[in-house]
């Protein structure tokens, strides 16, 4: 059992924190920034709450963090009561919020100029996976600081996978996105295209997905998507956050990103038509909705 705080209890977060205390049995404390949120958390699945993230950090062998942007993570950890002045040293950040490898570098070196051990480490599985512990986690550091936090991240994760050193873990997840964006889009195309056809969606979708044309996409989304239900937890605001990344990076690297960019665009459609709050499959109501 390690002493663990984790930071940021959201869709995704508090599920995750739930498993480092049922299943992990760690000794955690946690910190929100509503504090009835923690309060919550508390009561469920017990352990303590802190004030600040300086506060939680105390003592811990592990801290956690699952917040929503490069700037909330600075302030988490290097802010006036970040959590980095009151890890001791040999301790070991884990940022599992989707970021920029950017700022996952600039604290990677933050924490070793103060003693301290980082690890980038982003998940894929939304919701659902954050409910059920199986989340992918893509990380990104030191091999020796990964190999003594792995069995900790390994309570709610069903894959965890040292990708490279510092940012690794946050590239990876654009590699993730980047690939979400292109199948969904092209998901939506095709039933929007089978229903315009007068094809029974249910065959269609029934023959194609034992066929090349599979993916996680297909088997878990067709259903709800050709009925018009988007609420599946990772919303369209956060996946335009994620595919900015995802083309501020390309920027860098020199990487095209055609059908990304594209795709970036039709979700700015969605947020338009109201869907800021619908869950990423909803590409396929701005084609629907073009027929309205």
């Amino acid at each position: 059992m390690a002493k663990v705080a984790f930071i940021g209890l959201g869709v995704m977060g508090y599920p995750m924190a739930g498993f480092l205390k049922t299943k992990g049995g760690h000794d955690i404390t946690v910190y929100n920034r509503t504090t009835a949120k923690a309060e919550k958390w508390c009561a469920e699945y017990g352990g303590d709450h802190a004030l600040t993230p300086k506060q939680a950090a105390e003592g811990c062998d592990f801290v956690f963090s699952c917040v929503g942007n490069d700037d909330d993570l600075r302030a988490v950890t290097i802010g006036p009561d970040g959590a980095f002045s009151a890890m001791k040293p040999g301790s070991v950040f884990i940022d599992n919020t989707t970021a920029s490898a950017d700022v996952a570098r600039e604290l990677y070196d933050a924490a070793k100029m103060n003693g301290l051990d980082f690890l980038d480490a982003p998940v894929s599985g939304g919701q659902a996976g954050a409910e059920n512990g199986a989340l992918t986690v893509m990380v990104g550091g030191d091999e020796a600081v990964f190999a003594k936090a792995e069995p900790v991240i390994q309570c709610y994760a069903k894959m965890v996978g040292l990708m490279g050193g510092a940012g690794a873990g946050q590239l990876t997840k654009c590699v993730n996105q980047i690939c979400i964006a292109g199948l969904v889009q092209g998901l939506s195309e095709g039933i929007h295209f089978a229903s315009r056809a007068g094809l029974d969606v249910e065959k269609v979708i029934g023959v194609i997905s034992r066929g090349a044309a599979q993916s996680w996409q297909m088997e878990n989304r067709w259903k709800t998507m050709a009925a018009g239900q988007f609420e599946h937890g990772f919303a369209v605001d956060w996946m335009r956050k994620d595919l900015d990344i995802c083309l501020g990076e390309a920027r860098e690297n020199g990487a095209r990103l055609p059908v990304t960019a594209l795709v970036d665009q039709f979700y700015a459609e969605v947020q338009a038509m109201g869907g800021k709050r619908w869950d990423t499959s909803s590409l396929i109501a701005r084609l629907d909705n073009a027929d309205k």
